[in-house]
């Protein structure tokens, strides 16, 4: 069957909206990165040759010594546009797409930054799930939307409550991090039901495991060996909303 010529603008638009945000991620990548043992410093606020970065978002490109200071330049904007793009085409002109486009390159900014350092700024994490759930409130109120915010509120403390549990029995298993990053996984899932929150769930997990399983299969994890899960938290969530909005 044949998408729609509607259908086909939206996802082209999604993409370049995409590809736009994500160019705009590596200075901020950049900044963001700050391992843990060195947080009390703040953010990164020069190059590593040690001249100031001005501003937040744009390329990692220091403007005196001309150096690349953070990789990403093509990844970050060709993995945002393919986020966005797959999210139009499984959402369609429903109110909620605005938020799941806005959403999305803050949740790739946070999947790199997590990678990088193994860490989850908070100055991300908690103002997404308050995002989330402001912006899913006017879209709930709009015709032809296809979620429930009640739920998305409910999704949001039910997950972070689930992966403060799993915090506090295993500290070293479970950041305190990804507990607050389950606020937002939990009510952008929670927008399409308790289906779709399980799903989402049990995806992240289980790509979890499975890229864990990899890095031990070719010796390079062992049983106490810290992975950052954050990124599989994002993309499980990322597979939950795919599902829960062609299904809804």
């Amino acid at each position: 069957m044949t998408t729609p010529p509607g259908d086909l603008t939206l996802i082209t638009v999604a993409a370049l909206w995409g590809a736009v945000a994500g160019a705009l991620l590596p200075r901020a990548v950049h900044r963001f990165s700050v391992p843990w043992e060195e947080r009390d410093g703040g953010w990164r606020a020069t190059c590593p040759a040690g001249h100031p970065i001005r501003g937040w978002l744009g390329r990692a490109r220091c403007e005196q010594c001309a150096a690349t200071y953070a990789s990403g330049a093509v990844g970050l904007p060709l993995l945002t546009a393919f986020v966005c793009a797959a999210l139009a085409a499984a959402t369609g002109l429903r109110p909620e797409l605005v938020v799941w486009l806005l959403l999305a390159p803050v949740g790739v900014l946070l999947a790199a930054v997590d990678l990088r350092v193994r860490r989850l700024p908070d100055p991300l994490t908690l103002p997404l799930a308050a995002a989330a759930l402001v912006l899913l409130g006017p879209a709930a109120l709009l015709p032809e939307h296809a979620g429930d915010w009640t739920t998305a509120l409910l999704g949001a403390l039910v997950l972070g409550a689930g992966y403060l549990a799993l915090h506090l029995v295993n500290p070293g298993g479970m950041a305190y991090g990804d507990v607050k990053l389950a606020l937002s996984t939990g009510a952008v899932l929670g927008w399409y039901g308790w289906a779709t929150v399980m799903l989402g769930t049990f995806a992240a997990f289980l790509l979890g495991a499975l890229y864990g399983g990899a890095l031990a299969v070719v010796g390079r994890a062992g049983r106490k060996t810290m992975i950052a899960f954050g990124p599989f938290m994002l993309a499980g969530t990322f597979a939950g909303l795919l599902i829960g909005a062609y299904a809804a």
